[in-house]
């Protein structure tokens, strides 16, 4: 982890003079993280970093029993038709609402069908480290629909399937998702209707 915070502040030193910077905030009227349910009415924030492919930032999200703060930074580029991304993500918590999370990302864009994997370690408090791999493969229109399929594998198992709309209303996102959890995931299968809210901001 020192080794990975380290390469994250010599590459923001090395590049800060052609970086962009931004920020947002969000609102969910339930908080769904890969289709499992976190807290009902949750704000967030966060802000990131971008030169040339590199990017990296932070984010924060209320989960009750305080915040889930994630780091994150890895390097995109384009591949013919191709973009393509690799990174790193941590997830922490300022309470025990739950433990860290670390994971390698890895993604695929072509047109619109898009590729997520994530491989990770879960600390799991006093028990044993737990690995899982997430897999998500996406579809979006440029009418602003889109369908995700998605789930777990290794010591960590279920699927989803997330289907939602979002557009843009005098610089404010909105969305609305609808959220199909099966039982291996959420301990009995479930359905959920989320509505989003968010603002972004150039801060350069």
């Amino acid at each position: 982890m020192k080794t990975l915070t380290t390469s994250l502040v010599l590459l923001l030193l090395a590049s800060s003079a052609h970086a962009d910077f931004s920020a947002n905030l969000g609102y969910a009227s339930e908080y769904h993280y890969r289709g499992i349910f976190q807290k009902n009415s949750s704000a967030s924030g966060g802000l990131d970093y971008e030169s040339g492919g590199f990017f990296a930032g932070t984010w924060a999200a209320d989960v009750g029993d305080g915040l889930e703060v994630d780091g994150y930074f890895g390097y995109g580029t384009q591949v013919g038709d191709i973009d393509l991304s690799v990174g790193y993500t941590g997830y922490f918590y300022t309470g025990d609402f739950d433990d860290t999370y670390q994971e390698i990302n890895l993604g695929g864009v072509y047109g619109p069908l898009s590729i997520d994997i994530a491989v990770g370690e879960y600390e799991n408090f006093d028990g044993p480290t737990q690995d899982y791999t997430y897999y998500a493969l996406t579809l979006t229109s440029d009418a602003g629909l889109y369908g995700k399929v998605a789930g777990f594998s290794q010591d960590f198992e279920g699927e989803y399937l997330e289907l939602g709309y979002g557009t843009t209303v005098a610089e404010i996102d909105l969305g609305v998702a609808a959220i199909f959890a099966n039982d291996d995931l959420v301990g009995e299968s479930e359905e959920s209707i989320v509505f989003t809210l968010g603002k972004s901001f150039d801060i350069n």
